[in-house]
């Protein structure tokens, strides 16, 4: 399977840009294992006018028979032969949407450390895949990408260039071109749409395949034309998984016509009355952990430091005794989605005074970030590589030095309590390390001896009495001695 992506560029904006943007270099061949074979990533060319990277998926047909037990196209009982003799090394399907997934992850999620603005800006995009099954033919193609704002080449590939009178395959070569499209949104398109021309998945779809749907398909899944074709065939036309998806989607559409939350239209049944509580999310354990210790250190003036799409900051402004809340993350895109989950645009003027959201890397020290009281850093350290620990640490505790500083990360240990985590997994396929208790409590008491800072640790969640709570948490506070000397 074969799939390229060309930009163009100019001296201010040079095509390579691209290689920052996949997060692979343009100068080497790098290799990629997957569930079912090996993912191959190289550069034809990358100059500053015109930059290629391409993408190409060598196919163990022999593990995908053994791994999928029948599921997926040529599974059936009545098709064995087809389990060795079909077109899984070389047509886009499942397979390729996979590996798109898992080599352009970030892409994918519009987030880029080296520039990190340079994501959210449209670029000119040229898509090849020379062997694409479309089930519904060219037609079909068009009307799935041309609403998206493609200019779509859809070429019919013949059944067999000697006998022309036996027609066309299902196969088309397809071009893809845009001017006005982000990577991110070019990568997200494909992502649903080369399953759903295919109509057919390798695995077996679950209901975790409707969240994945909506994530790659926020911003066009719930206005496109044939969104009910498109959630029918990536769902493998499982009935209850679609009207689940399709019930969704309609709520998003409301929401966004209504310029509101969806957690706003979606309110038509009260909190539930049966005796038996449901328990509490862990994320909402954690920010009530944050809010209490903030208001025992007395905290008013507070930093979110990598604050993602806003809960926290959200939380902290439902609190008059927090007068000023600043929330800081490097990704463009997920500072947009805060700011409207804060309903920035329309908030009070003296409520808008209380709050702030900034662009910046917490891997480099910014003066903006100096005089609070507090920093937190939830669920945040163990997205960042080993070797960048050393630079968050100065950047926070060293140059911002705020009174008081909160760390929450995941407790490796509690993982064997997840039943749907597989072992030796991370709980997130970004987290560059889980720590057990004893690695955090090691790395948060040399922090705060080389600061100046006193440290405690507190169980977040459940505190099983063998491994440990789900989500341990730090609260270093400015050492008296320290600070009087200061």
């Amino acid at each position: 399977m074969f799939l390229t992506i060309t930009t163009t560029g100019t001296p201010a904006r040079p095509a390579t840009d691209l290689g920052y943007l996949l997060h692979k270099h343009p100068d080497s061949a790098q290799q990629f294992s997957t569930s079912y074979g090996v993912a191959h990533v190289f550069y034809p060319e990358a100059d500053a006018q015109r930059c290629t990277a391409a993408l190409l998926l060598e196919v163990d047909a022999v593990a995908l028979v053994r791994r999928g037990q029948g599921k997926g196209r040529g599974g059936a009982p009545d098709a064995a032969l087809a389990q060795y003799v079909n077109d899984r090394p070389y047509a886009a399907s499942s397979l390729l949407a996979v590996a798109i997934g898992n080599v352009f992850s970030s892409a994918l999620r519009g987030v880029c450390r080296a520039l990190p603005e340079t994501p959210a800006q449209p670029r000119p995009l040229r898509v090849e895949v020379p062997a694409l099954p479309a089930r519904g033919g060219p037609d079909l193609v068009r009307r799935l990408f041309e609403p998206l704002g493609w200019a779509v080449t859809a070429e019919p590939v013949a059944l067999d260039g000697a006998f022309p009178e036996w027609g066309d395959s299902r196969y088309v070569g397809l071009v893809l071109e845009s001017e006005t499209l982000t990577l991110s949104a070019a990568l997200r398109h494909l992502y649903v749409l080369l399953p759903v021309l295919d109509d057919a998945k390798h695995y077996w779809v679950t209901s975790e395949e409707v969240d994945k749907l909506l994530r790659a398909g926020e911003g066009w899944l719930p206005g496109h034309p044939e969104q009910r074709l498109i959630t029918s065939r990536y769902l493998s036309r499982r009935w209850s998984l679609t009207r689940q998806a399709m019930e969704r989607l309609e709520l998003v559409r409301l929401a966004e016509t209504d310029d509101s939350e969806v957690e706003d239209i979606d309110n038509a049944v009260e909190a539930e009355t049966e005796s038996e509580e449901k328990p509490t999310p862990l994320a909402a354990q954690r920010r009530e952990a944050i809010l209490t210790a903030l208001k025992r250190a007395g905290a008013a003036r507070v930093l979110d430091l990598g604050c993602g799409q806003g809960q926290l900051v959200q939380a902290l402004l439902a609190d008059a005794s927090f007068t000023e809340v600043v929330g800081v993350d490097v990704s463009i895109r997920a500072l947009s989605i805060a700011s409207r989950r804060l309903k920035l645009d329309r908030m009070g003027e003296r409520q808008a005074a209380r709050v702030r959201l900034l662009q910046g890397s917490l891997a480099y020290t910014d003066r903006r970030l100096k005089g609070y009281d507090a920093a937190v850093l939830s669920e945040v350290i163990e997205h960042l590589d080993l070797p960048r620990l050393p630079a968050l640490e100065y950047a926070v505790f060293g140059a911002a030095r705020p009174r008081t500083v909160l760390v929450t990360t995941p407790n490796v240990e509690y993982n064997v309590r997840w039943e749907t985590l597989p072992a030796g997994h991370r709980r997130h396929g970004d987290h560059r390390f889980e720590w057990t208790r004893a690695e955090f409590r090691s790395w948060a008491r040399q922090v705060a001896e080389r600061h100046g800072y006193d440290v405690e640790f507190t169980p977040v969640g459940p505190d099983d009495p063998e491994v440990g709570p789900p989500t341990q948490m730090a609260t270093f506070t400015f050492a008296a001695k320290e600070a009087k000397a200061a």
